[in-house]
């Protein structure tokens, strides 16, 4: 992109059908009487918030509400109706000045409808030359709000709540971006990716396909006659990049500008490719296969191309968060009430006898960083969704305290459960730079049984904890793989509530250790781990082989007992596990 290309960007605004805003004060006269009018010259219209020439095109309220859609915004009240000028947004900032920026929209985070600051805010936003002020409401109450904005003259909308402010500002200021720019030959509905997709091959000349930021494809053209090569088949067939070693540095290049890139491959098809972008925010990419017959004007349609597709990748991905989260609540509430099922089920696309499995994803924190383990939990969820999604369609991904839960009807063809989670769990980990630990429940029969498989699960996951990691690789299993471990865990979580387990051997060995200093107890679990093996719980231990069977020879003489006594042994593992876990925790 030009220079002035990046200067409408800061400005959020497109070059054709610019228009000098006239300031519009009717609005402001009926806030403040005659001679009370606060000095604001039309100069500073035009050099307000960035100190340049404020030359930009503006959109009708209607064009924003018409080519968003129904999700996103919900016009409230508005005195000309939907017929009003919007030129930009500003998302307001509680402790700062409002700004002047005339037939803007102001996004109102944090302010309650109810408040005394949402009615203050209104009539300074009039006064600044606002002309729409963006809420969200959260289950209360915007009349006495909407009155008020209908005596201001300002028009009053309701965001969605499950949509990010930053998410909606991208989206509107995209919208107001295509304003006045050439559109595609046919222009598909906003967010219709498929045929977008469609409409690009048309006009650039080759077939095309749009990826997302993690090269997963979103949709691809079916135009006649485009020739593809193996590489393209293979990624429709998996809606996914192949995985190639020269991939990295190709798509960093890709990414880091918004040029259009021309690339070869030595065996395949040559490649037109441009990155998307809201803003600084990467949305994905745009590829055209190129059989030598695309030329500069492919390169210039190309481009011109990413620029309208960014509403677009805008607008699906906000629709497909939406419902994401909508069947986050949904698995949620089966997880949560198996009574449920008959009701959830037709929500989740699933009958509610089919066989699945829970599979369940954790971040394993780090040392006191408990903000960056919550945030990567976050980024995590939506990778699982993401894959998951892609191969075991829409049926539901939530994240609860902490845990990544997904849902999984059936397996995919030629791949074990485990196969397909260590894979997750390996390119989340690669992503978030953090340790993963992936667990998979018990198959059940029918939905009804999902929090059984979810109990399941979360036992893995305990077992995972206990087990040393391997650097640089996730913690997988299911719980077939585990049964055994899983049983013991459970069992030493019911044993510790019995009174008898706080008697005897093992308890004696404890407090034993703790006058004297000693490790009695820690090399006597250790040895009976190993199965009796001195050597092999030396090397647990750390310490000579002579010195771990001192300390057992010294322990059965301290204590008065004899682990060839295999009724006292076994008693004593359970002791030494129990506590030893209940101490860890």
């Amino acid at each position: 992109m030009d220079g002035s290309g990046e200067r409408e960007g800061v400005l959020g605004r497109s070059r054709q059908g610019t228009a000098l805003l006239q300031l519009g004060s009717a609005k402001r006269e009926r806030l403040a009487p005659a001679g009370t009018q606060p000095e604001v010259p039309d100069e500073y219209w035009e050099a307000s918030q960035i100190g340049v020439h404020l030359r930009m095109t503006v959109s009708v309220l209607r064009q924003i509400l018409d080519a968003l859609g129904p999700a996103p915004l919900h016009l409230l009240t508005a005195q000309d109706g939907a017929d009003v000028l919007v030129s930009g947004v500003l998302i307001h900032e509680p402790r700062a000045p409002l700004p002047p920026m005339r037939n803007a929209m102001l996004f109102a985070v944090g302010v309650r409808p109810t408040s005394l600051e949402a009615g203050e805010l209104l009539g300074q936003a009039a006064l600044a030359g606002y002309t729409c002020l963006v809420i969200k409401r959260y289950g209360e109450s915007a009349g006495q709000l909407v009155a008020t904005a209908s005596e201001t003259g300002i028009s009053l909308l309701a965001a969605d709540e499950d949509i990010a402010w930053h998410h909606l500002d991208a989206l509107v200021s995209s919208v107001l971006a295509e304003t006045g720019r050439t559109v595609l030959a046919g222009a598909p509905a906003v967010g219709d990716l498929f045929a977008l997709a469609n409409a690009i091959a048309a006009m650039v000349g080759g077939a095309t396909t749009i990826e997302d930021p993690r090269q997963r494809i979103l949709a691809y053209s079916t135009l006649p006659d485009q020739p593809i090569d193996e590489d393209r088949r293979q990624g429709i067939l998996g809606l996914q990049v192949p995985e190639l070693p020269a991939n990295g540095a190709l798509y960093r290049e890709v990414h880091g500008t918004t040029l259009v890139q021309r690339f070869t491959d030595p065996n395949g098809l040559p490649r037109l490719a441009v990155s998307v972008h809201a803003g600084s925010e990467l949305l994905g990419s745009i590829w055209v296969v190129d059989a030598g017959t695309l030329d500069h004007d492919a390169v210039q349609a190309l481009s011109q191309a990413a620029a309208t597709a960014a509403l677009h990748l805008l607008a699906a991905r906000t629709a497909a968060d939406v419902a994401r989260r909508q069947r986050a609540d949904v698995l949620r509430r089966l997880l949560a009430d198996p009574a449920a099922v008959n009701i959830v089920a037709p929500q989740l696309s699933l009958n509610p006898d089919v066989s699945v499995a829970v599979a369940a994803f954790v971040v394993v924190p780090r040392d006191g960083d408990g903000i960056t383990t919550a945030q990567a939990a976050t980024r995590l969820a939506d990778l699982v969704s993401v894959y998951v999604e892609a191969h075991y369609g829409r049926h539901g991904c939530a994240l609860i305290e902490g845990t990544v839960y997904a849902l999984l009807p059936t397996g995919p063809a030629g791949q074990s459960y485990h196969d397909f989670m260590a894979n997750i769990a390996r390119r989340a980990m690669l992503a978030l730079r953090i340790p993963i630990h992936a667990a998979l429940g018990s198959h059940v029969a029918g939905l009804h049984l999902a929090a059984r498989s979810r109990q399941d699960a979360d036992v893995v996951l305990k077992v995972l904890a206990e087990r040393p990691a391997e650097p640089d690789m996730p913690s997988v299993a299911t719980i077939d793989e585990v049964r055994a471990s899983a049983t013991l865990l459970e069992l030493t979580e019911d044993l510790a509530g019995n009174p008898r387990m706080m008697q005897g051997l093992g308890p004696a060995i404890r407090v034993y250790d703790r006058e004297h200093a000693t490790a009695y107890a820690r090399t006597l679990l250790t040895y009976l781990d190993a199965n009796s093996d001195i050597a092999a719980a030396s090397r647990r231990l750390n310490v000579h082989p002579n010195t771990c069977r001192y300390r057992i020879t010294r322990a059965e003489k301290i204590f008065r007992f004899s682990l060839a006594d295999q009724d006292e042994r076994l008693l004593l593992w359970i002791q030494l596990r129990v506590s030893d876990r209940f101490a860890t925790q």
